[in-house]
């Protein structure tokens, strides 16, 4: 039966991360990014383009091998959000990046004598919340070094149709935290380009949690900026026969809202 691959491949397909320091709003830079004496507040919904490979095994199957763009992804993709928050005053900030992406897939199996058919589902949910503090900051752009955690979650129901399975179901999952330390800054060119970057690495429930990213962007007014870039994470959590060795990365636009 295909049900082991079919299984772990749809239940790892997002786990984002999302994303963060890792994130475009944190690092887009205001239009005078000199030291404010007031809260400046800036959301920012994106979209994450990424591809996925690495490894990973649940209900205790053998290790799957993942290695999918972006276009195999979008064919499971039920529903994803992805938004961050920032807030600013002097030189402190505190920033949050919630994740969340529900993917489904179904098939028949070969012979059809345990099931007829098989329906997986997965949802993963990844948040961060962290706090920094700039180093450096001037009219051209600020450079900070930041600090937070970031909860990651993942559950995966598997549900067979027909023959001797008829109407089972089974869960396996997943929910771990991860301390981030690292740097977030922006540069600007002109008045309207700037370029912006973020690096994390971390550790905690994962053996490994890392995050780097870089774009341009381009301050429409004072109230909004576009940002496009390229992202790469990756992740290593495993605990009782649950693995989740993966990097995900692809080009990543956003559309950040200053007030």
């Amino acid at each position: 039966m295909k049900i082991p691959a079919l299984c772990l491949f749809a239940s790892a397909l997002f786990a984002v991360p999302a994303h963060a320091a890792d994130v475009i709003s944190a690092t887009a830079p205001e239009a005078k990014p000199a030291v404010s004496d007031r809260w400046t507040f800036s959301v920012t919904p994106y979209f994450w383009a990424a591809g996925l490979s690495g490894e990973t095994s649940q209900f205790g199957l053998p290790v799957v091998s993942i290695d999918s763009d972006f276009s195999d992804i979008l064919k499971n993709l039920d529903f994803a959000a992805m938004v961050i928050g920032d807030a600013r005053y002097d030189r402190f900030s505190i920033f949050g990046d919630i994740i969340y992406t529900k993917l489904s897939a179904g098939g028949d199996t070969p012979r059809g004598l345990l099931a007829s058919s098989v329906d997986v589902t997965s949802e993963t949910f990844a948040g961060l919340l962290g706090a920094g503090y700039s180093l450096l900051e001037g009219p051209s752009g600020r450079l900070d070094v930041v600090g937070g955690i970031r909860v990651w979650s993942v559950d995966t129901n598997i549900s067979f149709n027909g023959a001797l399975l008829d109407g089972r179901s089974f869960n396996d999952g997943a929910t771990w935290v991860d301390g981030l330390v690292g740097v977030r800054g922006n540069y600007s060119f002109t008045p309207q380009f700037y370029f912006t970057g973020w690096a994390l690495v971390g550790a905690g429930g994962a053996d490994v949690d890392w995050d780097v990213a870089g774009g341009l962007g381009y301050r429409i007014n004072d109230r909004f900026s576009a940002t496009l870039g390229y992202r790469a994470l990756g992740v290593d959590y495993s605990d009782d026969g649950f693995l989740f060795d993966v990097v995900e990365q692809g080009p990543i636009v956003g559309l950040t809202i200053r007030f």
